[in-house]
């Protein structure tokens, strides 16, 4: 995500890249992308954890803002690998002071001219840092030069009226600030994690925070070395971002997470140093702190960040009585970056007015920002791909729907609607050495190359198909399977203190169609190391909007890899047996 590659940044006309009109019908409540406005460009030194380093940013002024005219501000920083000057991370700042904010847009501790070392959002490091830009706009600093904001709306001396917007990299900042810092007053993350341990290392067993996942090595790798790269990608000889030569511009934790997960190996302590250091960088273990209002928004397509991970964001808050808003947008880090569909928000168009979810966005920043008394929308919106009328798009609800219609997996390959037509039998599928099931290539989503469909070879898989649908199916949710497997060889390995003797396992929902043709919905698949494999146990699979037609079929799989994941420790043959009283079952949110 450097100046040098840039269709894999994911910074913000990528990353605030697209979504549509639809069925509610917000009015625009700020003023047109008209107004006028200057840049100015600053530096600031900041202390971030145990460094000091310059944060270089730029200031976007409207036309007739000052102390006597004060408005609110935003603030905003790039996606992993951006700066304040890609494309996609200006158009913020330009978008919002076409509009009447005050914009401070700042490249990211480590990325562009910014100094200190890629902390991964750290509250304690990025969100400190954003802070002291928070202490600018409230007038209690200057900027390097001595440049003052004495002309941003204030609610209490020193306190600015200020939101944050960003996506993926620069979505997680917000979250991070607002922990350590409440003078902020409205947050929308697009594109970002929850749990970085999930995100780059997946579990999807319930339950099974405890034990690691299957490693996301091309994704994990993509972003790594492209922030090991940043000297040479963007020429800056700072100090403050060299760390050592075996960790050379991340901090050491980051660098030591990534050396585990690459080894293969999960022995107890490392594991346990792993999981701890990656959520003490995520909103997972810091959202109890967050009291701003969130408006979230998260791509269907996106293998890197799923929805699950911006639903369990949204549960949180929500429960703990933070205000807070989900919508489900089409783009994510998998497809729709570059080119996002039709309609969709794209902030270097500035289509704020014309989308979706800009207008979602102008009334949430209308609403905490300009505390006008405007509808900021329903709690949960998503987009529907296969709605034409751009007017349509997005459908709402109260809710995230749960699952609410079961499937049974008989012993005949069958995928039935009633426990009786369960049919007695086994299937044994084993893995081989190398990988034989092909989801997606990670990167070719952001990187616009091709990718293989996927696929699953025989003998290395098993697959449960329902009859033709009668009528239309419409899924909007996280399905869930509950599944109970045998594996002897995993059996005599499930007490090893290395968790890489488990059980790896990949569940996923294919959509076939009568001509036979195969849709894996967003290519997402669900990684599982089974905790204890001589229990029953449940799987989330990544939630998924998707219309499977009328005469279409439902393809539930289980397949021993994927070649975008790290998979099993030797050959382990696994049988899956079934009868009426005692088999697996698929649990599918269904919407009407």
């Amino acid at each position: 995500m450097s100046r040098s590659v840039p269709r894999f940044r994911a910074s913000l006309a990528l990353v605030l890249g697209a979504t549509l009109t639809a069925p509610l019908a917000l009015t625009a409540p700020s003023a047109a992308a008209t107004g006028q406005f200057t840049v100015t460009a600053l530096k600031f030194t900041v202390r971030a954890g145990e460094r000091t380093c310059t944060v270089d940013a730029d200031l976007y002024r409207p036309a007739g803002v000052d102390a006597a005219h004060r408005a609110p501000a935003v603030l905003a920083t790039n996606g992993f690998g951006g700066s304040k000057s890609d494309g996609s991370t200006d158009a913020i700042g330009k978008a919002f002071a076409q509009r009447g904010y005050v914009s401070l847009i700042y490249s990211g501790l480590g990325f562009g001219r910014s100094g200190c070392l890629i902390s991964l959002d750290d509250p304690e490091i990025d969100g400190a840092a954003a802070t002291q830009l928070i202490d600018f706009l409230g007038g209690e600093r200057t900027a390097d030069d001595d440049t003052e904001a004495d002309f941003v709306t204030l609610d209490a001396p020193g306190d600015p009226r200020v939101g944050m917007v960003g996506g993926s990299y620069g979505g997680a900042v917000q979250l991070a600030t607002a922990a350590v810092d409440h003078r902020v007053d409205a947050l929308v993350p697009m594109i970002t994690w929850h749990d970085l341990a999930h995100s780059l290392d997946p579990n999807n067993a319930v339950g099974s925070t405890a034990v690691p996942g299957a490693f996301k090595w091309q994704w994990a790798n993509g972003f790594y070395l492209i922030g090991e790269g940043q000297p040479l990608l963007e020429a800056n000889l700072d100090p403050s971002r060299i760390n050592s030569l075996s960790c050379l511009h991340f901090v050491s934790e980051a660098c030591r997470t990534v050396r585990t997960l690459n080894s293969g190996r999960y022995p107890a302590k490392e594991t346990a140093e792993l999981l701890a250091y990656a959520r003490s960088v995520s909103p997972v273990s810091y959202l109890s702190r967050v009291e701003a209002p969130t408006l979230i928004v998260q791509g269907q397509a996106d293998s890197l960040f799923n929805l699950n991970e911006a639903t369990a964001t949204y549960r949180t808050l929500k429960d703990q009585g933070t205000p807070t808003k989900l919508i489900w947008q089409s783009w994510g880090h998998s497809g729709g970056l570059s080119d996002p569909a039709a309609g969709e928000l794209n902030l270097s168009q500035g289509n704020l007015e014309t989308s979706y979810v800009g207008r979602r966005i102008l009334a949430w920043f209308d609403r905490h920002l300009r505390k006008n008394h405007v509808d900021t929308g329903p709690a949960f919106a998503y987009y529907r791909d296969w709605i034409t009328d751009p007017n349509g798009t997005y459908a709402t609800a109260d809710r995230v729907p749960a699952p609410n219609r079961t499937l049974y997996l008989s012993g005949d390959g069958k995928l039935v609607d009633n426990r009786s037509k369960v049919a007695r039998g086994s299937r044994t599928y084993a893995n081989w050495l190398v990988p034989t099931s092909h989801s997606e290539s990670s990167l070719a989503g952001m990187l616009g190359l091709p990718d293989p469909a996927p696929y699953d070879t025989k003998g290395t898989h098993l697959a449960w198909t329902s009859e033709p649908l009668e009528r239309t199916t419409d899924v909007v949710g996280a399905p869930r399977a509950t599944l109970k497997v045998r594996s002897p060889k995993a059996e005599r390995t499930q007490h090893s203190q290395d968790a890489a003797d488990k059980l790896v396992l990949f569940a996923k929902l294919y959509d076939i169609a009568p001509d036979g043709t195969k849709t894996l919905v967003h290519r997402l698949v669900a990684p599982v190391r089974v905790p204890d494999v001589t229990k029953r146990f449940t799987v989330t699979l990544p939630g998924i909007v998707h219309r499977y037609e009328k005469g279409h079929r439902l393809r539930f799989v289980i397949a021993a890899s994927d070649d975008a994941y790290f998979g099993n420790r030797g050959i382990k043959p696994v049988t899956v047996v079934s009868a009426p009283e005692d088999t697996g079952v698929l649990r599918l949110p269904v919407t009407d």
